[in-house]
């Protein structure tokens, strides 16, 4: 029976090509095959290390084609390296599904660390790090969207996006409608020329960016809401009752809180908290 193949999975440079690790290169130089989104990037990188190594693209719009292919020369028994644009493969492109495909067909996958955008954005950040949640580029359909951006806003944790250049005032003030005081940190071209890291609120990244439009790839951090304990009992007790007050006139619980946390800067996963238990309490006065 003819032995199967490895899939290398090998994260590449965010920009900066130093910043790649031995194995990886060594392992590029081995391999069969290189898999890549975009082979007229990915050349750079080979040029400048004489890696003649063959390449063959794997986006989106060949996946299934091309997944195909790459399948039956794993099972061949080659050996083929699996490398992102930029950062870590399997991140944010199709590479997961390859990955995926690749482990049910009990092949073995090797991933060789190296750049992530989100890591090394998230450190940088110096926002809270025990715990982040990662959201990745967020969706295009407006329902999709919407339910994403509420979910950030409920995160208990620091988030990280990714976003495009051309998209970010529109992501920006997305995410003010839930949380404008927000503290974050828009890091652009990691470890390039230009690499820059702009903090404030989400409401002066607005102001900044409205008169100073950018280039180049983004990771937006974004810092998590005061803690619980850091919330006085009396903001929140008044915020429940202005939540009260707002339904009294026929505004939906929901659409309340996220108006009331939003005036008086409340974590608003907090403070519906605070209001369904009061409610209970109420409930349970009344049987």
């Amino acid at each position: 029976m003819e032995e199967k193949g490895t899939l290398y999975l090998c994260a590449t440079p965010l920009g900066n090509l130093k910043d790649i690790t031995l194995r990886v290169l060594e392992v590029l130089k081995e391999v069969d095959l290189i898999a890549v989104e975009d082979t007229r990037r990915t050349v750079k990188l080979l040029n400048h290390y004489d890696i003649k190594t063959p390449m063959i693209s794997y986006h989106e719009h060949n996946k299934e084609s091309r997944g195909r292919e790459i399948m039956e020369c794993l099972q061949e028994g080659k050996k083929i390296a699996l490398a992102a644009d930029a950062g870590t493969p399997g991140i944010s492109d199709p590479g997961y599904e390859l990955i995926r495909d690749t482990i049910e067909k009990g092949i073995e996958v090797i991933s060789l660390p190296g750049p992530c955008a989100a890591v090394t954005a998230v450190v940088v950040s110096g926002f809270p790090i025990k715990r982040f949640a990662f959201y990745g580029f967020l969706s295009n359909k407006k329902k999709d969207r919407k339910r994403e951006l509420e979910g950030i806003s409920q995160e208990d944790k620091t988030v990280v996006i990714y976003e495009a250049p051309h998209r970010l005032l529109k992501t920006l003030k997305e995410l003010a409608e839930f949380m404008e005081n927000r503290e974050a940190a828009l890091c652009r071209e990691l470890t390039k020329v230009h690499e820059e890291v702009k903090r404030g609120t989400i409401k002066e990244l607005i102001s900044h960016y409205e008169v100073n439009p950018l280039k180049g790839e983004i990771t937006l951090a974004i810092k998590p809401p005061a803690r619980e304990e850091e919330v006085s009992s009396y903001n929140l007790g008044e915020g429940v009752r202005e939540v009260k007050e707002l339904k009294e006139e026929g505004l939906r619980e929901g659409e309340a809180v996220k108006r009331i946390a939003r005036y008086f800067k409340l974590p608003r996963r907090e403070l519906y908290k605070k209001v369904i238990e009061d409610k209970e309490k109420e409930e349970g006065k009344n049987k």
